[in-house]
Parts: structure tokens; sequence; C-alpha cells
């Protein structure tokens, strides 16, 4: 994966209000690798988080696959 690329987290993160599924981009990747810097945002261009994760957290996003929205609970 490199930077630009959509990605999938593959499992919750609940303390960043984050969902498997939820689709961030990578904006900086690791030169050694195996890890990147995801930013996740709101539809309002807001960030929501940017996190340093891994290739057990994360997976590129396929051609085939349909976006969903959901509404973001930061209760």
């Amino acid at each position: 994966m490199k930077e630009h690329d959509l990605t999938v987290l593959t499992r919750d993160l609940s303390e960043q209000h984050l969902l498997a599924g939820d689709v961030g981009t990578i904006v900086h990747a690791y030169p050694q690798g195996g890890s990147w810097e995801v930013e996740f945002m709101a539809a309002d261009g807001r960030t929501i988080a940017v996190l340093t994760l891994t290739a057990a957290d994360i997976r590129p996003q396929h051609a085939d696959e349909i976006l969903h929205v959901r509404s973001l609970a930061l209760a």
C-alpha cells in the first residue's frame, strides 16, 4: 500500500470511534514498510483520527467493494 491509497480498517478502534470497515487514506508510508499513517475523515472533511497502523489493522480497498455511510457516534 502506498500514499494516497484508500484502505479499510479490519478491526474496531473504539477509542477513536472507528469501526471495522471504515475507510481511511494513507497519508504516509514508512520507508521500512509494514506501517502507515492513515487519516480517517468525516463526510464534511473533518479529520476524525490520524493513526499509525500495521497490516494487522488495515487492508487495501478493492475496486469491487461498495462504500457505506454511517453516523459518527462521539458519545
